[in-house]
C-alpha cells in the first residue's frame, strides 16, 4: 500500500468552517484514487484557519498528481465553507500545493489544480480548464442596467453575487461600523443639525471636533488663491488640470484682464507660450440639466473655465474664472477675476469646485474607476482559467469590485437613491 497525506487548510474568515462531509479524490497522471471522506473524528474538524490532515491509502502509485477533487454533502443542511488551499504530499515524500481560496456552499464537486501558471497552449489540460470557464460564465453573466451605462453583472444585490466576491461578513459590519464612527467622530452629526447655512462660519461647527493640524491648516487657507489652485495638483480630482498652449473659443478671457496677475512681466501669449497657463475645463458639465427631483427646489450647474497660472514662485494660481460658455462677455457671461469683488470671486471658485465634485464624483470615481474596472473583472473571471497569469495578477487588484458596484447600483445610483438627493448632478450625467 502507498499512502498520500492530504492537508485542508479552512480560511480564517467569519463563518469559513463547515459541518457538512467533505470527500476528496486525488487524480495523478496515471491513475486516481477512490473518493475518500475525511475523517469525522478530527479535532476541530473544519474549523476556522484549521488544517485537517488525512492519509490516502492506494495499492499503486498513482503518478504525479495533478488535480484534487472537492466534495461537500450537507448532514442535515447545507453550510458555507471557505477552503483556503489543499496540499498533498507523496509516498516519495515530493510535495504539490492546490490553491483553493473559495466558497463552497452547495452540494458540488470542485476540481482543484496545482497552482503552476499556464497558458492555453502550454496546457495539457484543456478539457478542466474549459470545464472551469462554462461554470464561471454561467456564474458571471453580462447586463446592461441602464442604456448607456458599462456592461455589468447580472446581480440586483449583494445576496445574488456568487459567493466568492460578495463581501464578507466581516468586512459588510465593517463598513457599517466605520461609517457611524465616522460620521461621530468628524462630528458630521451637527451638520444634520442644520437646515441651511447663514455663514462662512458656520462651516466650522460641522467640524468642531476635527484636531488635527492638517483639518487646521485647510480651514484657516481654504479660500486662499495659491490653496484653491494648490488643490488641483493635490486633490481628489487631479487629472482636471492641463497645460494650456491655446485659449478655448468659448472662453472670452482677454490680455488685459489677466495683466495684473501675471508677474513675470509677460504678455498672455507669451506666457502661454512658455507653459505657464493650465486650465480645468468642464465642458463636459455644459448641456446637463440640473437634479429636479424636489419640485420647490430649483437647482442649478455650471460648465466653467478656470484658467490658472504658475508664478515665479512656483504657485499655482486662478487668474480667470467664467461660468458659461459664451464667446462674448455680457449679460450672463461674466470672466471673474481676482481683482473683483471678495465674494464674487469667492462664490465664482466656488463653482468651479462644484463643477469640479460633480466630475470627479460621477466621472472620474464611479464611471472611470468603479464601472469600467467591473467590465474587466467580469471579463478576467468569464475568459481566464485561474491557473492563467494574467488572472492571478489581476484578482487581488479586483477583489471587491463587483460587490462595491453592485451595491452602489442598489442604494446609491439608482433611482431615489443617495445621488438623486444630495447631489444637483445624478447618475444620468454618465452617459449624457
Amino acid at each position: 500500500m502507498f499512502t498520500y497525506t492530504v492537508s485542508v487548510t479552512t480560511g480564517k474568515q467569519e463563518f469559513a468552517e463547515t459541518v457538512n462531509d467533505i470527500y476528496l479524490t486525488l487524480v495523478g497522471t496515471e491513475r486516481s484514487s477512490d473518493r475518500t471522506l475525511v475523517d469525522k473524528s478530527v479535532v476541530d474538524h473544519f474549523a476556522r484557519g484549521s488544517v485537517v490532515s488525512v492519509d490516502i491509502r492506494v495499492k499503486e502509485v498513482l503518478g504525479d498528481i495533478v488535480l484534487v477533487k472537492l466534495g461537500k454533502e450537507k448532514i442535515l443542511f447545507n453550510d458555507h465553507w471557505y477552503c483556503k488551499c489543499i496540499s498533498v504530499t507523496t509516498p516519495s515524500g515530493d510535495s504539490f500545493e492546490f490553491p483553493c481560496y473559495r466558497w463552497i456552499d452547495k452540494e458540488q464537486e470542485v476540481v482543484l489544480r496545482d497552482g503552476k501558471d499556464r497558458l492555453p497552449q502550454d496546457d495539457n489540460m484543456k478539457e478542466y480548464r474549459r470545464m472551469e470557464l462554462d461554470s464561471r460564465q454561467l456564474l458571471y453573466r453580462w447586463k446592461e442596467w441602464r442604456p448607456g451605462f458599462p456592461m455589468s453583472l447580472d446581480a440586483n444585490s449583494n445576496t445574488e453575487l456568487p459567493l466568492d466576491i460578495r463581501f464578507e461578513a466581516a468586512k459588510s459590519v465593517d463598513f457599517s461600523l466605520n461609517y457611524i464612527t465616522a460620521i461621530k467622530n468628524l462630528g458630521l452629526n451637527k451638520f444634520l443639525q442644520l437646515s441651511s447655512w447663514k455663514d462662512i462660519a458656520d462651516f466650522e461647527k460641522i467640524f468642531v471636533k476635527i484636531k488635527n493640524s492638517e483639518s487646521e491648516y485647510v480651514m484657516q487657507n481654504w479660500n486662499k488663491d495659491y490653496f484653491f489652485g494648490y488643490q488641483f495638483l493635490n486633490g481628489s480630482n487631479p487629472v482636471m488640470i492641463s497645460k494650456c498652449m491655446n485659449l478655448p473659443d468659448k472662453f472670452a478671457v482677454t490680455q488685459e484682464m489677466v495683466e495684473g496677475s501675471l508677474d513675470r512681466g509677460l504678455t498672455l501669449q507669451e506666457e502661454l507660450k512658455a507653459g505657464n497657463i493650465y486650465i480645468a475645463d468642464y465642458a463636459i458639465m455644459e448641456g446637463v440639466q440640473a437634479n429636479a427631483t424636489d419640485p420647490d427646489t430649483k437647482q442649478y450647474l455650471a460648465a466653467p473655465f478656470c484658467l490658472l497660472y504658475k508664478n515665479s514662485q512656483n504657485e499655482i494660481l486662478p487668474i480667470a474664472i467664467q461660468l458659461s460658455r459664451q464667446t462674448t462677455v455680457g449679460v450672463g457671461n461674466t470672466v471673474f477675476l481676482p481683482s473683483d469683488n471678495q465674494y464674487d470671486w469667492m462664490l465664482a471658485k466656488m463653482w468651479v469646485k462644484y463643477a469640479d465634485f460633480n466630475v470627479h464624483q460621477l466621472v472620474t470615481h464611479l464611471l472611470r474607476t468603479h464601472l469600467i474596472s467591473e467590465v474587466f473583472a467580469i471579463a478576467m473571471y468569464r475568459q481566464l482559467a485561474a491557473v492563467h497569469p494574467v488572472f492571478k495578477l489581476l484578482i487581488p487588484h479586483v477583489r471587491f469590485t463587483i460587490a462595491i458596484n453592485t451595491a452602489a447600483r442598489e442604494k446609491l445610483i439608482c433611482k431615489s437613491g443617495l445621488f438623486e438627493k444630495c447631489m444637483t448632478s445624478h447618475s444620468g450625467f454618465i452617459h449624457t
